[in-house]
């Protein structure tokens, strides 16, 4: 993220959604997305405009060649969290989902736009791409068929990286066993070479095979993938806490392990990139498997009765 974005962001969340500069007076909102590789959250400022229900942001990138980085990662992930000044001078978190408007809806759309700040059209015509037009839903939480789709993802979710992190563990033990029995060969071959054998010679310089890539790769999309799957949840706790304030220290302690997760997985990564053995890389993935597994148990716990249950109808 630029120093300049960071510092729009910051200005806006400490005043309430209003900043200065060149941003002064325009409407703005912060978009959150997940990075489409990275898996991880990037907020950006993005000016915006109201079209009834809906907030439309345009992926101008300053009239730049290439589309926005934040417009790739809402089209792999269209679920975005936003946030929004209020006229009592707070931010309005919550999420929605990202639709990509086409045709003749998004020719109308951005032409509104550009009458309405001609710096719109100057960016069009310094670029030969179609400058995108998103939609910005805002997600019901108080819906409850909504809530039940909410429990039946989580479950499915949690199922999918436990199985994820189940593949990563069985390949890391492999990697383990080939490691060591590749420095047991090494080790005979030290031995039969102080002896006087012959036909080993040599082999006790060779170095230990490193992490294989495809299981390198494993390692960082299931590392990707939590990181996606645990914003994801961060950008619904504040939704979540509105529609059931009797989780609200159930969703504090969620917020916390996430947070414990996140540095376990990054101290897995730094891991991974300094080029450490598989069974170092396999100590510390079952550190994080003991943490995930007692992390999910709990949100599952507490989480899908809440959005399972019938709730009663205010004055029946």
């Amino acid at each position: 993220m630029s120093d300049f974005n960071q510092q729009v962001i910051e200005e806006f969340r400490a005043n309430g959604g209003r900043v200065g500069g060149m941003f002064e007076g325009a409407a703005l909102l912060l978009l959150t997305t997940t990075g489409a590789r990275s898996g991880r959250a990037h907020t950006n400022p993005a000016v915006y405009v109201r079209d009834g229900a809906r907030l439309l942001v345009f992926a101008s990138n300053a009239g730049g060649p290439k589309h926005p980085a934040w417009f790739h990662n809402l089209s792999a992930d269209p679920y975005v969290t936003v946030e929004l000044g209020t006229p009592e001078g707070t931010v309005e978190r919550f999420g929605a989902t990202a639709v990509v408007t086409e045709g003749e809806e998004r020719d109308r759309l951005y032409a509104e736009q550009a009458g309405r700040d001609p710096g719109f059209a100057a960016y069009q015509a310094a670029t030969d791409r179609i400058i995108p037009v998103v939609a910005l839903h805002r997600v019901d939480f108080t819906d409850p068929a909504r809530h039940r789709a909410i429990a039946d993802h989580l479950v499915t979710v949690h199922a999918e990286l436990r199985a994820e992190l189940a593949a990563l563990r069985e390949g890391l033990d492999s990697a383990t066993a080939e490691t060591e029995g590749t420095a047991g060969a090494a080790g005979a071959a030290d031995v039969a070479g102080a002896a006087g054998t012959t036909g080993v010679a040599g082999s006790a310089g060779r170095e230990t095979p490193p992490l294989g890539r495809q299981l390198a790769r494993h390692c960082l999309t299931f590392c990707g993938a939590l990181h996606a799957h645990h914003h994801n949840e961060d950008g619904a706790f504040d939704l979540l806490e509105h529609e059931f304030p009797e989780l609200s220290d159930s969703l504090d302690r969620m917020r916390e392990e996430h947070k414990v997760v996140a540095r376990t997985v990054e101290e897995l990564e730094e891991l991974l990139a300094s080029g450490a053995e598989p069974a170092t890389l396999r100590a510390e993935v079952e550190r994080l498997a003991t943490r995930l597994e007692e992390h999910f148990a709990y949100e599952e716990e507490q989480l899908v009765p809440a959005l399972t249950r019938t709730r009663a109808v205010p004055g029946t």
